[in-house]
């Protein structure tokens, strides 16, 4: 449907009904469509408008208008241009944000239209100069200056020494080279954003084809490249400090003014404190705030009294010489949040919130009143996406419920029944798009204590950050969960109540009964979800008005099962509550209640039959995401600005960014962030949520999750065109950016790699997509060992330089314990006795916090005689899984995590050595020791001693012990490892 309006210049029909980039540029006073192939080419002595429209998920559009002056513009054109604009956002209902852009100086979200940056070239069509066209025989050096982290304000200075300065960076493109001169106070984020323009030079004005060198400030001749560089200016000399000007960019600031529109003249209003109701519906104003510019324009104002009020600023800024002011013109009910905040209170105006439809029908009305004939109005259609979790519901879970500052860790049978009272840890590992996922979550029911959530927080903190900050945070109110906590638990039942030290204290302080769940109790049960994948019971209040028309409810006391059928439930909803059945009330038959048809006795345990809702309960939808750059200064007041048309290059590593989806945020941090900011994600969030910076009310209890560079999990990276090689590289922004743009060969981050599921079981017949984590336990994966210097030290003494190389493994063997083909038969002996007396039943398994499975134990026992089937790696080496490691201590260490075992795993190299070296005489080092190891069905003697010590048995060598204690001493974590084991 088209858009036909009284007046409207006839380029403008059909404008703003699809998503995307629309431009046209004034030729002649009129708007002529610039097509898509010159988008981003702007020429100095021109007036663009651009427009941008957005489909959002609601159904809706939003505009945004923007009109480009040129410095070489003509005024008239400039006036048309602002004219043109307004007549444009009247065509679109009137509801566009309209900014006003002049080269040099315009905002950062027209600027994020163009990425890299927006490079004006000389000439115009109206203005009467002729464009001048690159000639690739006369190239012409040039000297730009460029500023921003985010985008890119790019203007060419004059070709000379005293345009250098040492706050920005300057890119001098020559004939040949590129050169990028980074200004020794110059921040590393805009470094790297520079690369892009050097990056989008070499493309347009190149080809492609020449070279890019970086000059830092102050490396002089002893570079070659500086010394290259200095000498297109006619050698070095010291540069002058930087003096404010205006090419700093920077304004003062100014007092705020309220000038009122009549009748053509600007006329101010004096006021003591700026607020909403100074603003009166029938009237245009102007809010000065020196850099910033508001042309607000109430409902009811005529479209005439609009293009004057648009006049009249555009008069302000040239007869005051304010050509650096951002102007920005908007419609009352659609105020940017920068304008509200200029009040010291905005109320809530709900009532002008208007549907997509409606609102469009409203306006339409409006302005065929005023003598515009509007046909008809657009909208596009509405996004109806299925909630679709993003995460592979076939991994490994654990749940533990918090007790005061500790937490217990439940059993498997026990994990998805959460009571409303307690706080509760959950860590879930699984199978990503290519590596291993953790997600690390902290669930709080609605009647949890304080003192328990801050625990929670704090103990899921720590093992985050035992994680080495590569598992996704979590913090999750009850009622609030998104749609990956349900996927993980699947079937997941909220008991009233409590069983916590924290919840029993707080109701026993203040007088209150104990409600708690009781199997023999009554007890009401609201059934929810969409399907056997992701359903809940959520325990309601057991009388008549908890029931709801939309659901299946599961009622019981102690010798009777009633579920109650909602007329406007589905076959999906009957077909829950039976599955929610088997985990409520397995043990007694139900009766069907059909809603309308219910018995007496139904009723009478509800106490009686009253009025209740046939509405849905309706939960927080996904909205539109947005994406800000954080800072959390000493003064703890956060500072927030928004990052638009984001993409993943804005993810900086060496910022914290927040994307806000409104039901729930993600706080990122790249891996050049500082550790202590790190550990204040969490916090990050938290003030984010209370500042709320675009007014939308958001919940405290809104979902957060902080996400680390390199270990992003798919229901993050889908917000973005994402690329996991980049979040897997090494050094700062710049470094990384300049990597590439030279082509040279770039270091990813060590990341563990996916593993693949053990083909067995009634899971192997299954695609991915279809199992779920009930039908399937956590594959046997098997880990192969790296060369650290500490597995090159240890393996070395025992090996004969002339044989191999130092820091290559020795040869791999079938058994860590093998029958000795040597004529040395006493140790052999020796050895087979000892570990014959001490052979048993062994079950547990050491514990770990990453793919840990109880059952372990017992298939490594199944697994002992089948030694001449164990897995290989590449190189032929025998590969054994951490889950041979089993142990007979009565207090095992429980807090293991592999992730931080990088010395353990080469400390364990004897699963490889050849037969040889495994003598009496043989000692290595262990983190605890009170662990009794047994290494396929062999037990060291395990002896304890003085911390970072050196025990030698009688026949250890002494270089043998120096080598021992290297490899104790010589990690990072060396405070952590407590022992030295001796084989016996």
């Amino acid at each position: 449907m088209s858009i036909s309006m009284k007046n409207l210049d006839p380029a403008f029909r059909g404008a703003g009904q699809k998503d995307g980039l629309e431009i046209w540029r004034i030729e002649n006073f009129k708007p002529v469509p610039v097509p898509t192939s010159s988008h981003g080419k702007f020429y100095m002595g021109d007036s663009y408008i651009i427009l941008k429209t957005t489909a959002l998920k609601n159904g809706s559009f939003r505009h945004d208008i923007h009109y480009w002056l040129g410095k070489d513009t003509s005024q008239d054109e400039a006036g048309t241009a602002a004219i043109l604009t307004v007549e444009l956002d009247a065509a679109l209902g009137g509801r566009a944000v309209q900014y006003r852009e002049s080269q040099g100086n315009e905002t950062e979200k027209l600027l994020s239209y163009f990425r890299p940056c927006i490079m004006p070239q000389p000439g115009g069509v109206a203005s009467g100069f002729n464009h001048v066209e690159v000639n690739e025989q006369e190239h012409v050096t040039r000297l730009y200056v460029c500023r921003g982290k985010h985008v890119v304000h790019v203007k060419e200075v004059p070709f000379a020494r005293s345009s250098l300065n040492h706050d920005d960076i300057f890119i001098l493109d020559t004939k040949s080279k590129i050169f990028q001169f980074n200004g020794s106070n110059s921040c590393i984020q805009e470094r790297g954003k520079a690369l892009e323009v050097v990056q989008y030079i070499k493309d347009t004005f190149h080809e492609g084809k020449c070279e890019v060198a970086a000059v830092e400030d102050g490396k002089l001749m002893a570079d070659a490249e500086a010394g290259e560089f200095w000498a297109l200016f006619g050698g070095f000399a010291p540069l002058p400090r930087k003096t404010a000007s205006e090419e700093t960019g920077e304004e003062t600031e100014a007092a705020v003014k309220l000038l009122c529109f009549n009748q053509g003249q600007l006329e101010p209003i004096g006021f003591e404190s700026l607020t909403h109701d100074l603003l009166e519906t029938n009237k245009c104003y102007l809010l000065d705030c020196g850099a910033q510019m508001y042309v607000w324009m109430g409902r009811t104002t005529s479209l005439q009294q609009r293009k004057g009020a648009s006049e009249a600023a555009e008069k302000l800024l040239t007869g005051d010489s304010r050509t650096k002011s951002h102007v920005m013109k908007m419609i009352e009910g659609y105020e940017t949040v920068t304008f509200k905040s200029k009040f010291n209170e905005w109320p809530p105006t709900p009532d002008l919130k208007l549907s997509s439809e409606d609102g469009r029908g409203k306006v339409a009305a409006l302005l065929k009143s005023q003598g515009l004939d509007v046909k008809g109005l657009m909208k596009s259609a509405p996004v109806t996406e299925e909630p679709e979790s993003y995460i592979d519901c076939t991994g490994h879970l654990q749940v533990w419920r918090v007790n005061g500052n500790a937490k217990t860790l439940l059993a498997s049978s026990e994990q998805s029944k959460f009571y409303t009272g307690d706080c509760y840890i959950f860590q879930y590992t699984y199978t990503g798009e290519d590596k291993e996922e953790c997600l690390i979550g902290t669930w709080f029911g609605n009647k949890s204590v304080e003192e328990e959530r801050v625990a929670a927080i704090s103990l899921a903190s720590k093992m985050v950050q035992a994680a080495k900050f590569q598992a996704t945070m979590a913090r999750l109110y009850e009622g609030k969960e998104p749609i990956q906590f349900f996927v993980i638990f699947q079937s997941l039942q909220v008991f009233k109540g409590g069983l916590s030290s924290g919840y029993k204290k707080f109701i026993a302080e203040n007088g209150l009964d104990d409600d708690s769940y009781s199997e023999a109790g009554l007890a009401l049960f609201r059934i929810q979800g969409s399907g056997p994948e992701n359903m809940q019971a959520i325990q309601v209040d057991a009388v008549s008005s908890s029931l709801n028309s939309s659901y299946c409810y599961v009622l019981h006391d102690g010798n009777s099962v009633f579920t109650w059928i909602g007329n406007l439930t589905t076959s999906l909803d009957q077909e829950l509550i039976e599955r929610q059945l088997d985990a409520i009330k397995s043990d007694l038959p139900s009766r069907s209640q059909k809603e309308g048809r219910e018995t007496d006795k139904f009723w009478e345990l509800l106490g009686g039959k009253v009025k209740y809702s046939n509405k849905k309960i309706e939960t927080e939808q996904e909205s539109d995401p947005r994406l800000f750059s954080c800072i959390l200064p000493k003064d703890g007041n956060l500072r927030v600005k928004e990052v638009y048309h984001f993409t993943q290059d804005d993810l900086i590593a060496e910022d914290v960014f927040v994307l806000d989806c409104h039901s729930y945020i993600f706080v990122w941090f790249g891996q050049e962030v500082d550790a202590k900011v790190k550990t204040q994600a969490m916090d990050i969030g938290e003030k984010f949520l209370v500042r709320d910076f675009l007014r939308e009310n958001l919940s405290r209890e809104t979902t957060i999750f902080t996400v680390s560079e390199g270990s992003e999990p798919q229901f993050f990276t889908r917000f973005f065109t994402w690329d996991s090689a980049k979040s897997l590289m090494h050094g700062s922004s710049y470094q990384r950016k300049l990597a590439i743009l030279k082509g040279g060969a770039t270091k990813l981050l060590d990341k563990p790699k996916r593993r693949t599921p053990a083909v067995s079981g009634r899971g192997a017949a299954q695609d991915k997509a279809q199992r779920s984590r009930s039908m399937s336990t956590s594959p046997e994966c098997h880990r192969v060992r790296g060369r650290s210097p500490a597995f090159a030290a240890l393996t070395s003494a025992f090996e004969k330089p002339s044989t191999r190389n130092l820091s290559t493994p020795p040869p791999a063997v079938k058994k860590l314990f093998p029958k000795s083909t040597g004529p040395d038969t006493s140790k052999e002996a020796a050895i087979s006795e000892l570990t014959s007396s001490l052979e048993g039943p062994l079950k547990r398994t050491i514990p770990k916090s990453v793919k840990a499975s109880q059952e372990a134990g017992k298939a490594i026992q199944e697994e002992d005689g089948a030694g001449d089937d164990e897995p290989e790696d590449d190189e032929g080496r025998t590969v054994f899984p951490y889950e041979r490691l089993v142990t007979t201590s009565e207090d095992p260490a429980l807090d293991i995590d592999i992730t931080q075992r990088e010395v353990t795993d080469e400390l364990f190299l004897f699963h490889s050595l050849p037969p040889r070296v495994l003598l009496p005489d043989m000692c290595c080092c262990f983190c605890k020791p009170n662990a009794d190891l047994l290494i396929d069905g062999r037990v060291p003697r395990e002896v304890g001693h003085e911390k970072d010590s050196v025990l030698q048995a009688p026949q250890v060598e002494a270089e043998q012990a120096e080598i021992c204690s290297a490899a104790l001493l010589a990690p990072s974590n060396a405070d952590q490892f407590c022992g030295v084991l001796l084989f016996a």
